[in-house]
């Protein structure tokens, strides 16, 4: 597909589409049709996707899936799956669902079959983090590992510390995660304050190792530890492990190339969470937890290639979700997690999504037209009731939710757990049914209000409601179902950029922002600033330069 696919004619079918049944209300939909529920959800792999609470019809779904056969996803899905590169502009492959395969599998990039490199990584990582769980790896001065401090940023932080949240309820007893990503030192500070150089292992995350961010904490951390062991070099090679593919950058920092683990230019960032860049996920909650939840991210990439796209989960959750961005021009979306544990969820799906979908050209090179990527918001269940759902409610804009529950709790309490699931229920079902200003004035009538304060407080207390919903609904969070969550979600996302034409591996404006800093470093040190600065940023920076204290203007930082 050449074309951008506005130009397609099921587009402006649907643009049409959606113009006459713009009016009909969500309530109405299920008044007229006593099938709704069982018609508008599907159940696969464990989980109960409802989507009956959104603005669809019989012909909305029939063209949307129509939609998706002409911008060729059923193409665009085998090539993912076969290892072509379908990173056009950085020329490779995304292959990240071969990190979960089974070894078995005949995966190749280039020709090579990378299935005995990943389960190479893999027996790797369960050896070094078998040492550390049994306490065989031991710090400079004997004593076992307690507390493990992961430095990346971007993909190498966010999906290792959601994850690792997430399933604190499976981690090993004795040890203790932390993730350091922000450069401003008082992250860094913060967190070691707390820990004992002794019994504290660093994981240096950086596939060129030469991220700026990662580097600056990651030197700090090297000068924290060697203050402690008085500046015995020696002592690196007990407590940095590296996940990386530069070798030289990796030895030139002190760390044994042996503690070094691979992952391959083809894992992007934001989907490494299943290579090497997991490493501190398997070490809290072991390898048998972590190859759960590698088999719950498999089981979710068979039924995404292998399902009919009127079945198939994330493909319905990418389709609905263009049709909200591009035809109802709602400009967000909310995650909603009823289970505690993904109380880090929304963040890690900002990136995944906004980073991967944040595009206005398509892959031919063409300026899109239309509305592409929502913006990606939300928090845990009741926490959000009484924080962000007065707008959901009340507000005036469309804001379509994912509304996710879980079951059962990690912790059984069936007293709390009932009190959560009555929520999530219980908003969903306001979110769509609001309540007119009939049910409005005759619950204020009840209350033994006069006619004159039903009448002032009516419009206070209406609400519209039709505002539309996903429910996606499972047993459990174990580390099977995590792994099938992001997965769903990866995969939604490439239904996503598959419908607007947009390539979802690469993240061009990211790596301008790190190159214009890189560029106003020297000036920050004394140095010339940059002549093609703009007048507000120069003058941003000679104000910062007269201000710095002396004890910043004599600490020079160097560009990595």
């Amino acid at each position: 597909m050449t074309c951008p696919p506005s130009q397609l004619p099921l587009w402006k079918t649907l643009h049409d589409h959606q113009a006459s049944i713009n009016d009909i209300k969500l309530c109405d939909l299920f008044a007229q049709d006593t099938q709704r529920f069982s018609r508008f959800s599907r159940q696969a792999c464990g989980f109960l996707f409802d989507f009956s609470k959104n603005h669809l019809t019989d012909e909305t779904l029939d063209l949307l899936l129509d939609f998706a056969r002409e911008v060729q996803l059923p193409d665009k899905i085998n090539a993912m799956f076969q290892g072509d590169a379908i990173n056009h502009t950085e020329s490779r492959a995304a292959f990240h669902v071969a990190l979960r395969a089974p070894r078995t599998a005949a995966l190749h990039v280039e020709n090579h079959n990378v299935s005995d490199d990943i389960h190479a990584v893999l027996a790797k990582m369960q050896q070094f983090s078998d040492k550390v769980r049994t306490g065989s790896w031991r710090g400079h001065t004997g004593k076992p590992i307690e507390n493990i401090v992961n430095i990346g940023i971007g993909g190498s932080d966010l999906g290792p510390a959601m994850v690792t949240r997430a399933l604190r309820a499976y981690h090993h007893p004795r040890l203790h995660a932390h993730y350091v990503s922000n450069v401003d030192v008082t992250h860094l500070t913060e967190i070691t304050r707390e820990l004992d150089p002794e019994t504290t292992l660093f994981i240096i995350a950086s596939k060129t190792f030469t991220t700026q961010e990662t580097l600056l904490n990651a030197y700090s951390a090297r000068d924290w530890l060697l203050s402690h062991f008085k500046e015995d070099e020696t002592a690196i090679a007990q407590h940095f492990v590296a996940l990386s593919t530069n070798t030289e950058k990796v030895c030139e920092f002190g760390i044994n190339p042996d503690n070094m683990f691979e992952f391959w230019d083809w894992v992007g960032g934001r989907y490494s969470v299943w290579s090497a860049v997991g490493l501190s996920v398997m070490i809290m909650i072991g390898a048998e937890q972590f190859q759960q939840f590698l088999a719950g991210a498999h089981q979710i990439d068979e039924h995404f290639r292998n399902t009919e796209f009127s079945e198939n989960i994330p493909v319905l959750m990418g389709l609905i979700s263009v049709w909200y961005s591009s035809f109802h021009h709602a400009p967000s979306h909310a995650i909603l997690p009823y289970d505690f544990a993904l109380e880090q969820f929304p963040a890690y799906l900002q990136q995944l999504i906004m980073e991967s979908l944040g595009k206005s050209v398509t892959e031919s090179g063409a300026f899109v037209d239309y509305l592409t990527c929502p913006i990606i918001w939300g928090a845990t269940g009741n926490n959000g009731q009484h924080a962000f759902y007065q707008l959901l409610h009340q507000g005036t804009q469309r804001v379509p939710c994912d509304v996710l529950v879980a079951v059962e709790g990690q912790y059984p309490d069936p007293q709390h757990q009932t009190a959560l699931l009555s929520n999530a229920l219980a908003q969903a079902h306001v979110f769509m049914m609001g309540r007119d200003a009939q049910q409005t004035a005759d619950t204020l009538r009840q209350q033994g209000l006069s006619d004159a304060e039903v009448e002032r407080l009516t419009p206070h207390r209406t609400f519209r409601g039709n505002q539309p919903s996903n429910t996606l609904i499972y047993q459990k969070l174990s580390p099977k179902v995590m792994g099938q969550l992001i997965a769903l979600y990866e995969h939604k996302t490439f239904v996503q950029s598959v419908c607007w034409g947009v390539n979802p591996f690469d993240q061009w404006g990211v790596e301008l922002g790190k190159q214009v800093a890189s560029s106003l470093l020297p000036a920050l040190n004394d140095e010339a600033a940059p002549a093609s600065l703009d007048q507000s940023t120069a003058g941003l920076l000679s104000y910062i330069q007269q201000h710095l204290s002396k004890e910043m203007s004599n600490s020079k930082v160097d560009a990595v």
